[in-house]
């Protein structure tokens, strides 16, 4: 058994042959890894909640006396000065290692044994909020991933399998480039320290999940931009990344990001007004436009799509009504995805505060 860094393990997904020397859990040990790569890796702990789990011969286990509850001592080592101590006794280059001679010699700090407990379940009850949050997005997600399965065709077909009421017309088959009025590069500048206005928008910027433009490391173009509004985005805008690893990856501007500028290694397509861009936007999360990008970056050194081929994406379309709901129904959906995801980001950061806090 393997710690996944869970304050508390029920569940494992890996299984081993029970051998003769094989040590097997009781219930309420705590584990510590006995290697890693950083001592910071290892200066962690885990309380194994289920007796009959098979223990990998790589942790260090731990079997508290009763006045020390298990949960609080994995708590306490992996995040007070005990966690201090433990790395700093954790010894190696390439691979660094803890034994159990290690962990004897760190100096334990704890309260009485009820105040273990309420520290136990506040940081229980946290985490099952936390896990909840995630299960809600995680589900959130895949719903995404069936309806852009299910709302667009596939495989030539002119309908998809789920639409909404009233709409019946076979969709068309178009090339991108006849539903942008042009494709450009970007501006060709390196970046500098946000000025607190105009923002650049790189590859690197825009998340590989969401697609957002990532708001992690905001910077500016570094360039006179009194002449550079070609390069400042309008709504509807649809960027692709155009080389690289990321070729293929997408950005929609819907303003709400403010004053954005897009870099070299970006193509903006500008959307025909008599289509709808959201929608468009959609198409290239979908099987259909992967498996056009994984055929067409096929370069024989670094994998690239130069605005022509981006052109040359075909894609089915429907009447503009229909195109509009579709776009609206996703946005709706990611807007929901992010809401949960903010949600769970400042609970996360929430537990991070307390584990800071609460020990000393």
């Amino acid at each position: 058994m393997y710690t996944r860094y869970e304050i508390v393990i029920n569940n494992v997904d890996t299984f081993v042959e029970k051998k003769d020397k094989s040590v097997i859990s009781e219930g309420n040990e705590v584990v510590v890894p006995a290697s890693g790569e950083t001592a910071a890796d290892i200066s962690r702990a885990s309380v194994i909640g289920t007796e009959g789990f098979i223990l990998g011969g790589d942790l260090n286990i731990i079997k508290p006396k009763k006045k020390i509850n298990s949960v609080f001592l994995a708590l306490t080592i992996s995040n007070g000065t005990q966690q201090k101590e433990m790395s700093k006794r954790a010894q190696g280059k390439s691979v660094v290692h803890l034994h159990n001679s290690d962990l004897k010699q760190v100096n334990l700090l704890y309260p009485s044994y009820g105040e273990q407990q309420q520290i136990m379940m506040f940081f229980l009850q946290l985490d099952n909020t936390i896990a909840l949050h995630q299960r809600k997005l995680n589900a959130l997600k895949l719903m995404k991933q069936g309806f852009l399965q299910q709302m667009f065709p596939v495989n030539g077909e002119k309908v998809p399998k789920v639409r909404f009421i009233d709409f019946e017309e076979h969709w068309k088959q178009r090339k991108l480039g006849e539903l942008a009025t042009s494709f450009e590069y970007g501006l060709n500048a390196s970046s500098k320290k946000y000025d607190g206005k105009n923002k650049y928008i790189r590859i690197t910027d825009i998340d590989e999940s969401s697609h957002m433009f990532s708001q992690d490391n905001i910077t500016s173009p570094d360039t006179n931009l009194v002449h550079a509004d070609n390069y400042l985005l309008e709504v509807g805008d649809i960027l692709f990344a155009r080389t690289g690893a990321s070729v293929g990856k997408s950005y929609y501007y819907n303003g709400k990001d403010g004053s954005v500028y897009y870099a070299g290694f970006l193509i903006r397509a500008k959307i025909k007004q008599e289509y709808d861009a959201k929608f468009i936007f959609q198409n290239t999360l979908t099987t259909n436009y992967k498996n056009f990008i994984q055929i067409t970056s096929q370069r024989s050194g670094q994998p690239g799509i130069n605005a022509r081929e981006y052109a040359g994406f075909y894609l089915s379309i429907p009447k503009l009504e229909e195109q509009r709901k579709i776009g609206l129904f996703f946005t709706n959906l990611e807007d929901t995805i992010i809401l949960y995801q903010n949600k769970l980001d400042m609970l996360n950061i929430l537990k991070k505060a307390y584990l800071k806090n609460m020990f000393i």
